[in-house]
């Protein structure tokens, strides 16, 4: 796991593509993630990368996790939760109330990722994800209660 630098957009771009399609970050979101100084990570293996993740912290009180991406081949061994775990560890650096995130509301083994991680379905926000128009779960992990 490393910090997620701007030599890296290149490589994440077409794990993007595949995995989100036409509602894909672009390269400029991503250069405005890294300039703003949210905390962005990537997992690599042999000089691989396999995936990444982002986090923005809120005004003390809340982070949000931004996104989380692992390539196909690398899927179902562990990254996504080890990408997950290195941002929860930062949220509680950052001593924030709680964490929250989007996922897709047909994305079940996202939601179980994170459920299994302490995370909460609070609400939906309908045709979220554009142009696809699916609805998003709002989840949130109290950290006052996970990390008590």
């Amino acid at each position: 796991m490393e910090r997620f630098r701007w030599w890296h957009i290149d490589e994440v771009l077409p794990i993007e593509a595949d995995l989100f399609g036409a509602e894909q970050w672009s390269a400029a979101m991503f250069w405005n993630e890294l300039a703003s100084g949210h905390h962005y990570l990537v997992a690599t293996e042999r000089g691989v990368l396999l995936g990444y993740a982002g986090l923005t912290a809120v005004s003390g009180e809340e982070a949000w996790v931004q996104n989380i991406a692992v390539c196909r081949a690398a899927q179902r061994r562990g990254v996504g939760r080890l990408l997950l775990r290195a941002l929860l560890t930062e949220a509680a650096r950052l001593r924030v109330r709680g964490t929250l995130l989007e996922v897709a509301a047909d994305n079940a083994p996202a939601q179980r990722l994170y459920a299994a991680h302490g995370f909460e379905a609070i609400g939906v926000r309908r045709g979220y994800y554009q142009p696809s128009n699916t609805d998003a779960l709002v989840m949130r992990r109290d950290e006052e209660l996970t990390n008590g």
